[in-house]
């Protein structure tokens, strides 16, 4: 290919290369949305700017999508904050869980849910 020669760029036809191991009809992945990453990551810009959070991961399934929160990139995630479509009706699609399984806090409205990261004020005796 020579430098003058132009990069044809064909567009993505959806199903012509299928996921390893998947049945023929694939269903639609949970993901988060603009507003809801940018709710997140509101979270995120202010506990990174407070020193307590450094890097984070997006792992998205069929199932639920999860944003990862590491403390350092090399450890365990520190939170995960997942949305599961399924659970939307139930107990609510959004949840915190914390390293150990644990979930902190789950419900319908995902600013409701995020507020267990926040840092609460404490009162000091002196």
């Amino acid at each position: 290919m020579s430098e003058s020669e132009p990069i044809n760029l064909r567009p993505h036809r959806a199903g012509r290369f299928p996921l390893r191991g998947a049945g023929p009809d694939i269903g639609p992945f949970a993901t988060f949305d603009r507003h809801e990453l940018s709710t997140i990551l509101a979270v995120y810009g202010r506990k990174v700017a407070a020193g307590e959070w450094r890097d984070y991961a997006i792992d998205v399934g069929r199932d639920k999508a999860v944003f990862s929160v590491f403390r350092r990139s090399s450890e365990y995630p520190l939170y995960r904050i997942e949305k599961c479509p399924r659970l939307a009706r139930k107990q609510g699609a959004y949840s915190v869980v914390a390293p150990a399984g644990l979930i902190l806090k789950r419900g319908h409205e995902l600013g409701r849910v995020l507020r267990v990261l926040e840092d609460r004020v404490r009162l000091v005796a002196l």
